[in-house]
């Protein structure tokens, strides 16, 4: 062997890609001067792809394997660079490691609320996210369309692209269905892969990407519509509210003596029970009156002062128990509209019985 023949032996490249990371689509090979030598060897490992381009055209696409790069193995570059008998010097052209390797944990969202009309609630608004699985599969349209000449280009640099197209396409896909809110949960699974065939029509010749696994995590309503729909779900868990108001108002009762309290247990449990009663009354409830004949007018509404401050109003059945349970004595100060101020509870002429001492029998005779 001469020595010139050792030269070129020494000077032979070996063009490979260790990828260290888990989100890059595409990688630059960096050369000097872009001068690759003949022979050099190409190292394309599992999950890559290896493309040359010469002059901004894509020539020749290698799987993975070892190549020993010469005129047999590059026939598209030999007739962009014009190599009629093949090349005995370096050549310059690019070459740009493309990883096909699903990139996932790619989150998607709403950024705002989609205005849905829900045939239960009516007009409502809805926040959505999930996640999805990124792929390059088709490497020419991936190098014209997104890569230019960036040496390197990461997923986050299409995931805004993505995530406008995935919302897009979920706004149009929830207003076809016409599903009920509370129903949505029950077909996410469904609209997930819905939802990912239409963005990968949009993608798939467009930028050579493939979205292999797109899922719905959630569908959300607004905090004020959630705690409403809390409160209806209780609502229809206590079923009796007259009963239960009974049951709360005795509670009060109960937790008030046992703390020693001088009338917050007691309010609580009267705020309770005049909600019960009014729930239910005739004609009243979460939808309004039921069409029924009017409801009689309610009874006068006494407020009671604790502590120097207000509470009520109360129903004179409830100002009654008060009493009986000791909660309301007769200096407590009551008010109400046929009052033309605050009383004391004795001086009251409708409670005043209950608090006048019984005279006691007289003393037997001698």
């Amino acid at each position: 062997m001469g020595l010139f023949d050792k030269l070129r032996g020494e000077l032979i490249d070996i063009i490979e890609w260790l990828d260290d990371t888990r989100n890059t689509l595409v990688w630059r090979f960096p050369r000097y001067q872009n001068e690759i030598k003949q022979g050099a060897q190409l190292i394309v490992r599992p999950g890559q792809l290896a493309v040359f381009v010469l002059n901004g055209k894509v020539g020749d696409i290698f799987e993975p394997g070892t190549h020993t790069l010469n005129t047999a193995n590059l026939p598209i570059l030999s007739t962009l660079a014009g190599w009629k008998f093949g090349f005995n010097s370096p050549f310059k052209s690019e070459v740009y490691f493309i990883s096909t390797r699903q990139i996932t944990d790619l989150k998607w969202g709403t950024p705002n609320p989609i205005m849905l009309r829900d045939p239960e609630f009516g007009p409502i608004r809805l926040r959505a996210f999930g996640t999805y699985a990124l792929k390059a599969v088709e490497p020419k349209a991936l190098l014209t369309e997104l890569v230019g000449t960036d040496g390197v280009v990461e997923a986050d640099e299409v995931t805004e692209l993505l995530r406008s197209i995935i919302n897009s396409a979920f706004a149009d896909m929830i207003a076809e269905k016409q599903v009920a809110a509370l129903d949505l949960a029950a077909h996410y699974r469904e609209f997930g892969e819905e939802l990912r065939k239409y963005v990968q029509e949009k993608i798939d010749d467009e930028y050579g990407l493939e979205i292999p696994q797109l899922f719905i995590v959630n569908i959300s309503f607004p905090e004020a519509v959630e705690k409403a729909l809390d409160t209806r779900t209780s609502m229809g868990v206590i079923g009796d509210m007259s009963k239960f108001q009974q049951y709360s108002f005795g509670e009060a009762i109960r937790e008030s003596g046992a703390h020693g309290g001088g009338g917050e247990g007691l309010g609580m449990g009267m705020g309770i029970a005049m909600a019960g009663r009014m729930m239910s009354a005739p004609g009243i409830g979460f939808g309004g009156p039921t069409g029924g004949p009017p409801a009689p007018p309610p009874p006068p509404a006494w407020h009671v002062a604790v502590n120097g401050q207000t509470q009520g109003p109360y129903s004179p059945e409830q100002i009654q128990q008060g009493i009986q349970a000791g909660r309301i004595s007769g200096k407590t100060l009551l008010w109400a509209p046929q009052l033309s101020g605050w009383m004391a509870a004795e001086q009251v002429p409708d409670w005043s019985p209950f608090f006048q001492r019984q005279v006691p029998p007289p003393p037997p005779m001698p």
